[in-house]
């Protein structure tokens, strides 16, 4: 039973199936470990619980406005700004 089991999905077909799924598996344990690391609304140990709400807002702005963020505010959201201009700029021959 074992043996067809592992026949079946250790082929070489199923490779990208179970990458794709790594990688999801992979962001998503990243932010969990992001959110119970350094996310002011998450509090693990019993005293930071009993502090109730606190009015935080510099260290919440300090967790939203991350690195990628203020790296993608100013660009303009193309994958491939060759590819979109050679096929939406009128003036090409």
């Amino acid at each position: 039973m074992a043996s067809s089991t592992v026949n079946r999905w250790l082929r070489p077909e199923v490779y990208p199936l179970f990458a794709a799924v790594g990688v999801a598996v992979g962001i998503c344990g990243m932010q969990l470990v992001r959110n119970i690391c350094i996310n002011p609304e998450v509090r693990v140990t019993k005293e930071n619980r009993a502090a109730g709400v606190l009015d935080n807002f510099a260290e919440g702005e300090k967790y939203s406005e991350h690195f990628l963020r203020k790296y993608v505010r100013n660009r303009t959201p193309e994958i491939m700004p060759s590819i979109n201009s050679f096929f939406t700029d009128p003036n090409r021959n």
